[in-house]
């Protein structure tokens, strides 16, 4: 059986080492992490961790029933399908031709991107999508030469209708 991409994202509380569990939990199993972000929500009590995983499909539930049982872990979801918006955010940094320039400011203008620092033989510049843009962006920046490239990993919200609004958050 052949291995899916998920993405999944929680609420935890903001103290040491629950992110430390959390990947301890990843790699005691053999699950590898793609990609990890974590960062406080809007109540410095908690912290919204997303990660995107490759598994099988029993291997991703059993990683989730386990996620669950963690004493840190307040909520879990499952964003990989499309009730969720998701993005992420490269730094890239190319070599700069005078003979191209026209032309690379046309791809980064194309992909919504703003040049953050530009040196005579250098350009750096972030851009903001999900993967997949980001990916083919990368293959087109490819000839120019890709010096630098950091990239945040997936972030997610889950699409909440106004009927469905998350409850206050806790007092912790």
């Amino acid at each position: 059986m052949k291995e899916d991409t998920y993405i999944l994202t929680m609420l935890v509380e903001n103290e040491p080492g629950v992110t430390a569990r959390i990947t301890g939990l990843f790699a005691g199993r053999g699950y590898n992490i793609e990609t990890i972000c974590g960062a406080p929500t809007a109540n410095p009590k908690m912290s919204r961790i997303t990660i995107t995983t490759k598994a099988k499909p029993l291997q991703f539930e059993q990683c989730m029933k386990q996620i669950k049982r963690l004493v840190n872990v307040i909520k879990l979801r499952d964003m990989t399908g499309e009730n969720a918006v998701k993005r992420e955010m490269a730094l890239i940094c190319v070599k700069k031709r005078s003979d191209s320039r026209e032309e690379l400011n046309g791809i980064i203008s194309a992909y919504k991107g703003r040049i953050l620092d530009e040196s005579p033989h250098l350009l750096i510049f972030e851009v903001i999508g999900n993967e997949y843009a980001i990916d083919e962006l990368l293959v087109l920046l490819e000839p120019f030469g890709i010096k630098k490239l950091a990239r945040s990993g997936v972030l997610a919200l889950y699409k909440e209708s106004d009927t469905e609004l998350e409850t206050p958050l806790p007092d912790l």
